[in-house]
């Protein structure tokens, strides 16, 4: 969850009087970024809530399409748009903060903020989902998974273009390759393997232990797309031409889902028939997320250039300014609806103790839904406070790593 568009001329610079032309189009620029990171924000609050309130029922990945209540799965697969277009925003923002600093500086700012996310993960983030000081476990999940992406951003945005572009779209359409590929403990490369490509539960020794929720090869591939589509939204760009070009590429990838989706012989597991219409629909979009698939990644970023190509289309919506706090102060927001959930759930387990086996919960996905509407506000008074002071006081260093 990372905004790295730090430029003077981000949401805060909108209160200069009578700017020029090319300001008004930099603005509108930064403007739809971070108002597509704002949607999947409020997409990812939606999911939150379903693991607070339906830890009874987990679900697998992929989705089982034959078992899982309908609800409960598109619930779920709203959630899947969450982490690709973080990451692929991630990799555009750094290239966008690459415009105002050297190529050394930006490649130290990367380096550090993904080290300092890496961080946060097995510690802040850590202790919002498990509650447990010590922790016994250190899960190694999305914001994990950015660090490590932006660590090797860092290197990576010294090779040319071409290459990035290339080595990007290698990754992403032939790590599915690799999937054969299972180590076990104790074998050579065990570790490493694990982090990049292979879910697996790493022994730290004492008691302790990893798990690698989000193998993060594919999601390197990932950043590097998205900084590689960078020039797409340099200064004197015209908007049609940058709309013309989201168009095409969420198009053309969605395209290409379908097609080899149906085909279905390489990219994910195999979808089926499954004797009924909307079962084999979700039988159909039941793809794998750790680590994503390409059919994953083809469908959710498509969908995410599509929407942003949306939110440049339509700048004066009344909607734009709400989705851009969001998206402008992304890890206070992240880190203050967890601890809120997770404050929630403690307080409903101890009023009316576990109603689902060893935990509480609620029996109907509606449920979620309303939680969600009652948080909007609640949650966005801080955030909102929180990305103005960002704007109002770039004198505080530390504030533009949150």
């Amino acid at each position: 969850m990372t905004s790295l568009a730090e430029q003077p001329k981000a949401l805060g610079g909108m209160a200069r009087p009578m700017p020029g032309l090319e300001t008004v189009r930099a603005q509108a620029r930064l403007a739809s970024i971070d108002a597509l990171r704002g949607l999947v924000m409020l997409f990812m609050l939606v999911d939150h809530v379903r693991e607070t309130w339906f830890l009874h029922l987990q679900v697998g990945d992929p989705v089982d399409a034959t078992t899982v209540d309908p609800a409960l799965f598109f619930t779920r697969l709203l959630s899947t748009f969450c982490a690709p277009t973080f990451v692929a925003l991630t990799g555009l923002s750094a290239w966008l903060y690459g415009q105002s600093h050297s190529k050394a500086e930006t490649s130290l700012f990367l380096l550090k903020r993904g080290l300092f996310l890496m961080v946060l993960e097995v510690t802040l983030v850590g202790f919002a989902w498990s509650a447990q000081f010590p922790p016994q476990t250190f899960w190694l999940q999305v914001i994990w998974a950015i660090g490590i992406s932006m660590v090797a951003l860092a290197g990576l945005l010294h090779l040319p273009r071409a290459w990035q572009f290339a080595l990007g779209l290698a990754i992403v359409c032939g790590h599915n390759l690799l999937d054969p590929v299972r180590l076990a403990p104790g074998d050579a490369f065990f570790v490493p393997w694990a982090m990049l490509h292979q879910r697996a539960v790493i022994d730290l020794g004492g008691g302790l232990v990893a798990k690698t929720t989000y193998p993060v090869l594919a999601w390197i591939g990932v950043i590097l797309l998205g900084y590689a589509a960078g020039p797409w939204f340099a200064r004197g760009t015209a908007p049609e031409a940058r709309i013309r070009k989201l168009v095409l590429l969420g198009a053309g990838m969605l395209a290409a889902f379908v097609l080899l989706r149906w085909a279905n012989f390489y990219g994910d597991k195999p979808w089926y028939d499954a004797g009924d219409g909307l079962r084999t629909v979700m039988s159909f979009l039941a793809l794998t997320k750790y680590p994503p698939s390409l059919m994953f990644l083809l469908s959710t970023v498509g969908v995410g250039a599509l929407l942003l190509a949306l939110f440049e289309r339509y700048q004066d919506s009344r909607v734009m300014p709400y989705l851009s706090l969001f998206g402008g102060a992304p890890m206070f927001f992240y880190l203050l609806h967890l601890y809120v959930l997770k404050a929630l759930y403690l307080v409903a387990l101890a009023l009316y103790g576990p109603t689902k086996g060893t935990v509480f919960g609620v029996d109907n996905i509606s449920t979620v839904w309303i939680w969600v509407l009652i948080l909007l506000v609640p949650l966005y008074v801080p955030t909102r406070w929180f990305a103005r002071l960002k704007q109002r006081r770039r004198d505080i260093w530390w504030l533009k790593y949150l």
